[in-house]
Parts: C-alpha cells; sequence; structure tokens
C-alpha cells in the first residue's frame, strides 16, 4: 500500500490520476525537449529559430499556470459547497 501512493500522491495533489499526470508531465517534456533543441539550433545559426525558445517556455507557462487556477478555483468551489 505504501509503494502505491508513493505513485498516487503527488498527482492527487494537482488534481490527476497518476496516468493524467503521466501524460500531462511527459507533454511537458516532450515540449521542453523541443524547445531546448530549438535554443540549441539557434545558438549555432542565430538566424534560426529566433522566437521559438521564448515562445515555447512562455506556452508551457501559461499552460501549466492555466491549469493550476482552473484546479483552485474548483477546489475553492468544492470547499464552499461542503
Amino acid at each position: 500500500m505504501f509503494l502505491a501512493s508513493k505513485f498516487t500522491a503527488h498527482p492527487a495533489t494537482v488534481g490527476e490520476t497518476y496516468r493524467q499526470h503521466l501524460v500531462s508531465s511527459m507533454s511537458f517534456g516532450l515540449a521542453l525537449l523541443r524547445v531546448a533543441f530549438c535554443c540549441g539550433v539557434h545558438a549555432i545559426l542565430p538566424f534560426a529559430f529566433e522566437k521559438t525558445g521564448s515562445a515555447g517556455i512562455t506556452e508551457l507557462y501559461d499552460r501549466m499556470v492555466r491549469n493550476r487556477s482552473g484546479l483552485e478555483k474548483q477546489q475553492a468551489h468544492d470547499a464552499k459547497s461542503s
């Protein structure tokens, strides 16, 4: 039982199941790899991917904050309903 809670405790704090958290985290990781690749190419070829890195980071930040805000609103609503 203790081992199972290791896999589900954190996802529960952000309102996700283990599987939902896995998919969400992997999508962030893959997006970060894409952005990192573009930044690496940009370092060598400054004319390539001029805005891709910053746009990618901004998009990921917005996605994370938007999800967190939605969770906080849901938790506030649930608390009022109780």
